[in-house]
């Protein structure tokens, strides 16, 4: 259940996706980008591990640089990329699957994202 939890979608493909955030955010986010890609290659390494609680302290921060980086852009969405990864981090310590799901949905929209299928 925590790993199902802990991943609504899989970190892998979000790792794989962040040259196309470069594309969007510019060559400043260049290095940004790279902390983030470091945070979730270390939070897939702790889920590897069992290690939960580090899995979402990575994520978290992770979501905290992302955060940063769409200042660059719209200093508005940005402040409201952090509140939402405020509530899906909160939502991942609680152990709230639909809480979870409900945020990761909402992440999902406003960034114009889909899932792509298999």
């Amino acid at each position: 259940m925590a790993h199902e939890l802990l991943y609504p979608e899989a970190l892998e493909t979000l790792v794989s996706r962040l040259p196309e955030l470069e594309l969007v955010l510019g060559p400043r986010a260049k290095g940004g980008l790279g902390a983030v890609r470091l945070l979730l290659q270390e939070a897939i390494a702790a889920r590897a591990d069992g290690d939960v609680p580090r899995a979402i302290q990575c994520i978290g921060k992770a979501m905290d640089r992302l955060a940063q980086l769409a200042d660059l852009l719209d200093p508005q969405e940005a402040l409201l990329m952090r509140a939402l990864a405020g509530q899906f981090r909160q939502a991942l310590l609680r152990g709230d699957s639909s809480a979870v799901k409900r945020t990761t949905e909402l992440m999902r929209e406003k960034s114009g994202t889909t899932i792509r299928k298999r």
